[in-house]
């Protein structure tokens, strides 16, 4: 039966850094309330990009329906005021089919745009600009770009990796045609939750997380993350493209066009993602409605799950 009071429509999220348990669990979540999932992540919406973004496939998904992955090709701009924009639908199609929509991933700002529905003001645009300082990074590196960011915007230049160009750069941009600071805007927004928010995050002891990130991206090697990497150079996107300057992409392309060893590229991979695991971390904690739950003791997993269930059971009965 469709959800169609007359109160806010119910949204279940599941957030925490990379490699911390958030599929298994989703997936179990899902089946035990009837939702239907929407991928969190950022990178996950381009296609041909799977084992470097942990995309989980569709034998893997044990039914449960997903959204918000393979929706753009590597060359297309993808923004959170689009995947703002989209989950808005998805969640009232989702809740109009009697099921619960349930946002997965780790990209805080485009979970949080969601939840808490973040207006993004159309400040324009100055092509001049970006293409000055498209042309600055190439010339004097992307460390060198990240610097200019934190002159003007040092909250903003804190939350982004200085590998994160286009960010920077749009950073950079509203800076340039406002005056104001992004890091502004965002302190700005209301954070009143849109939804009927049930949310929950998952974190562990910092060296068990590290350990299983480094885990990861070992079989993400195995599975093929450098044939993966190849062929996306070989159809000509190239690691100027947002897609590209994702981690494990940007490391290995680096190594791929003879920039690094491949021993060096697997080490850099490894520490830029527990930084980013780190900065997840951060960005999750300001959120004031996360119930969170420390998953450092895997034989308390089955009782924690239960309790989840009954909890989110319990919320959206």
């Amino acid at each position: 039966m469709p959800i169609t009071t007359n109160a806010k429509r119910p949204l279940l999220v599941l957030v925490g850094p990379t490699a911390v348990g958030k599929t298994k669990l989703s997936l179990q979540l899902a089946k035990h309330v009837n939702a239907e999932i929407i991928s969190g992540d950022s990178m996950q919406v381009y296609r041909k990009m799977d084992i470097g973004t942990a995309k989980l496939p569709a034998s893997e998904q044990e039914g449960i329906v997903h959204h918000m992955m393979d929706i753009h090709e590597p060359d297309e701009p993808f923004s959170v005021a689009e995947f703002q924009e989209r989950c808005s639908v998805l969640i009232e199609e989702i809740c109009d089919r009697g099921s619960i929509p349930f946002i997965v991933g780790g990209t805080g700002l485009y979970v949080e745009s969601v939840c808490y529905g973040f207006e993004f003001s159309e400040e324009g645009s100055d092509e001049a600009f970006r293409s000055e300082m498209a042309e600055y990074a190439s010339k004097h590196g992307n460390e060198a770009l990240h610097a200019k960011l934190n002159e003007v915007d040092p909250e903003s230049a804190a939350r982004l990796h200085p590998n994160d160009v286009r960010r920077i750069i749009r950073a950079l941009e509203i800076y340039h045609l406002t005056g104001s600071k992004m890091s502004d805007q965002l302190a700005g927004q209301k954070r009143e939750p849109k939804y009927d928010l049930f949310m929950i995050g998952l974190t562990m002891d910092r060296q068990l997380l590290y350990k299983r990130i480094e885990d990861r991206i070992d079989l993400m090697l195995e599975e093929g993350l450098v044939q993966e990497v190849q062929h996306l150079l070989d159809l000509g996107y190239t690691r100027q493209m947002t897609s590209m300057q994702g981690l494990g992409y940007k490391e290995i392309a680096a190594y791929l066009e003879g920039e690094m060893s491949y021993e060096a590229a697997v080490s850099l991979l490894k520490r830029d993602t527990r930084r980013f695991a780190k900065r997840q971390l951060s960005w999750f904690r300001h959120m004031k409605d996360i119930q969170w739950l420390d998953v450092t003791d895997s034989s308390k997993y089955e009782q924690q799950l239960l309790e989840i269930c009954e909890l989110t059971a319990g919320k959206f009965r």
